[in-house]
C-alpha cells in the first residue's frame, strides 16, 4: 500500500512541471528549522580553524620527510 501512495505522489510531481516543483521546494524550505545564525558562525569558525591547523600539520610533515628523503638518498 506505501508504494501505490509512492507513486501517486511520484505521478502527480511529474505533472506539476517545473514551476510546481520550484513551489514545492519553497515549501519545504520554509518547514526547516534553520539552526541560530550565532550557531552556525561558531561552528564554521570551528571548521575552517581546524582545516588551518590540519593544513599547517601536514605541511610540516610533509616538508620534514622531504628533507629526509632528500638526506636519505641525496638526490
Amino acid at each position: 500500500m506505501a508504494t501505490n501512495k509512492t507513486t501517486n505522489n511520484i505521478a502527480s510531481a511529474n505533472n506539476k512541471g517545473l514551476r510546481g516543483f520550484f513551489r514545492d521546494l519553497k515549501f519545504e524550505f520554509k518547514r526547516i528549522t534553520w539552526a541560530p545564525k550565532k550557531d552556525v558562525k561558531k561552528a564554521t569558525e570551528t571548521v575552517l580553524i581546524f582545516c588551518f591547523v590540519y593544513m599547517v600539520i601536514v605541511g610540516v610533515f610533509d616538508y620534514g620527510f622531504n628533507n629526509l628523503f632528500k638526506l636519505i638518498f641525496k638526490l
